[in-house]
């Protein structure tokens, strides 16, 4: 005897797909005008290099002191300074700019903890969605400089190499802060990561170890020593589709 299989009915139900279906819509213009709200901010504003780090590193930690130092050179060289906007490292980035002579530019968003909005921000742009920010920190960044972090600045951090490896985006310094903090990180990359095959060896030298900031400062100007900061026509369609 044949067994037989019942199938629960499918439900259909066009006023609640109708529902989802403009609220996905909805949420496509909302990214569509972020994206231009953003670009209209921030357009003006390169040459600027974008800075990470530890929301949780408060005021007094030499973390925070020389994110404060590096930003203020950077910004009296005429650099405009990018950070989340948000507390700790974030924040020391913003007032070290905040005190030169270019604007210091934060970009906002909401967190369920930790974030909240620092007041030495010259242009505060908020963001509802993740990967928006994530792309204006890329997009107009001349330069990464990368401090101590938890689990996002590992992140801003990869995205950026992977881009660049990729050749999504065009290659700009990226410069890591705390030499006792990274070196364990650069040694995991070149002994497991190298050492797998799961990335060419040169991959590694997309990223440098500098802790002195004026340093910093010269390591930036001599990568675009031959070159101007603003990207090539070809370059910005490259990263029109990051």
């Amino acid at each position: 005897m044949q067994r037989q299989t019942r199938k629960i009915p499918e439900l259909n139900d066009p006023q609640s797909q109708y529902t989802i279906n403009g609220r996905e819509a909805w949420r496509v213009l909302g990214i569509m005008a972020e994206f231009q709200h953003a670009t209209e901010q921030l357009i003006d504003l390169r040459p600027a290099v974008s800075m990470f780090g530890s929301a949780r590193i408060r005021a007094g930690h030499p973390y925070y002191d020389i994110a404060r130092t590096i930003a203020r050179k950077l910004s009296d060289a005429g650099f405009s300074v990018i950070s989340g906007g948000g507390p700790g490292l974030m924040q020391a980035a913003n007032e070290g700019a905040h005190a030169g002579r270019s604007p210091a530019i934060g970009l906002n968003i909401l967190l369920p903890h930790e974030q909240r909005q620092n007041r030495y921000q010259d242009v505060s742009i908020d963001f509802r969605y993740f990967f928006m920010r994530k792309m204006m920190f890329v997009r107009f960044a001349s330069a990464y400089v990368v401090l101590p972090g938890g689990f996002g600045t590992l992140d801003e951090l990869t995205e950026c190499l992977t881009l660049v490896q990729t050749g999504k985006t065009r290659r700009i310094p990226i410069i890591l802060v705390g030499q006792p903090f990274w070196t364990g990180f650069i040694a995991w990359v070149r002994d497991a990561l190298v050492g797998e095959g799961t990335i060419a060896a040169e991959d590694v030298d997309l990223m440098r170890i500098i802790d002195d900031p004026d340093q910093i400062v010269e390591a930036i100007f001599e990568f675009y020593e031959n070159r101007g900061f603003q990207p090539t026509r070809e370059e910005r369609e490259r990263m029109l589709n990051l």
